[in-house]
């Protein structure tokens, strides 16, 4: 039975998702705290099995810092609550734009995060992420570091 305090509880967690597309795209890495549990862990696949928020936040500088203009799409959310403890499934579509090259490449990563929740004295936090890719379209070039261009 759907209580309203589950519905509460979801609701927050969707905002979550939604407010961590905002963080990403404003390159407000400040904010991750606001969604993300200090001591997460999380998998988004190129760099393997990690840790911490220091390591989420040069995972996302790593690629996000580089490039232009970003949109961080987060859709189709699906949230079960059991207490204290929740499970999300939603898709992601990030389009990342070439730094400034406003008419230039593009490159788009489709997947899906999923991501164990937990009630904390702050809110719900993220203790772990998995991204999932499903597939990546354009010029992986928009992402890469001066230096990986350089040879």
């Amino acid at each position: 039975m759907t209580t309203v305090q589950t519905l509460i509880d979801e609701r927050d967690i969707n905002r979550g998702l939604s407010s961590f597309a905002r963080i990403l795209d404003q390159k407000r890495w400040d904010d991750l705290p606001t969604v993300f549990a200090r001591d997460l862990t999380f998998n988004y696949g190129s760099a393997g099995e990690q840790e911490g928020m220091q390591a989420l936040e040069a995972q996302m500088r790593q690629y996000l810092d580089v490039c232009g203009g970003t949109q961080h799409l987060i859709g189709s959310i699906l949230v079960n609550v059991d207490g204290d403890r929740a499970e999300s499934r939603a898709y992601v579509q990030a389009r990342h734009q070439r730094r400034d090259d406003p008419a230039g490449a593009i490159f788009d990563s489709t997947g899906e995060y999923r991501d164990r929740w937990e009630r904390r004295p702050e809110g719900w936090r993220i203790v772990r992420r998995d991204a999932i890719w499903f597939l990546h379209s354009g010029d992986p070039g928009v992402l890469a570091t001066e230096e990986s261009q350089l040879g």
